[in-house]
This record gives structure tokens, C-alpha cells and sequence, in this order.
């Protein structure tokens, strides 16, 4: 295949069943996994639709890995009445902690 011209690829791969697309417009893909995220900036995805299959190939522009930290509403109730705050104050407070209350807590009375 070394040598081959785009377009005698094209029909090539339409003639084995094989259509690529590019997806256009797309500005981030997200990669949700158990404790962390992996964002695709900027990425060029081409859809590769085989045998009624589709396959998507992703080739980021850039690439941010953010921890994601699971706090359990319990947690953030204590928060609000140890440290008298709203929900989202004591949620953003664990997870600048990391998830460990008593810092949360001593962060938000010190203030």
C-alpha cells in the first residue's frame, strides 16, 4: 500500500465497504475513568465506519489529566453545619482537601 495515492485508497476502502469521515467542529473530548479525567483538546476524530460498525479515531491537540475526587454527601452536610456554609462552599472546600474534613473545616472557620 506504500506509494498509493489518496484517492486510489479512497476507492479501495469503498470498495471493502469502508467509509471515513472527519467529525468537524469538535473542541474537547472527555474520558471519564473511575478516579480521574482525560481531556482531549482540540482532537481530529475521524469516524470509520466498517461492516455497520463504527470506529472513532481520536489524535488530541493537546492533553489535560484531572483527578477526580468522589465526596460523599454526608461529608459535605457535616461541613455546612461545622463550618456554617452553603453546599457548594463546603463541597469546593473537600475537594481542595482533598476530601479530608477537618481540613475543610478548619479552612472555612479560619476565613
Amino acid at each position: 500500500m506504500m506509494g498509493m495515492n489518496p484517492r486510489q485508497m479512497k476507492k479501495l476502502m469503498r470498495q471493502m465497504g469502508i467509509k471515513m469521515e472527519e467529525l468537524e467542529g469538535v473542541k474537547e473530548v472527555i474520558i471519564r475513568l473511575e478516579n480521574k479525567e482525560i481531556i482531549l483538546k482540540d482532537p481530529l476524530i475521524t469516524i470509520i465506519t466498517a461492516q455497520g460498525e463504527k470506529s472513532y479515531q481520536i489524535v488530541p491537540g493537546s492533553e489535560e489529566v484531572r483527578t477526580v475526587i468522589s465526596i460523599p454527601e454526608e461529608d459535605i452536610k457535616l461541613v455546612m453545619e461545622q463550618a456554617g456554609v452553603d453546599y457548594d462552599t463546603a463541597k469546593k472546600a473537600l475537594e481542595e482537601a482533598k476530601g479530608d474534613l477537618a481540613e475543610a473545616i478548619l479552612k472555612l472557620t479560619e476565613e
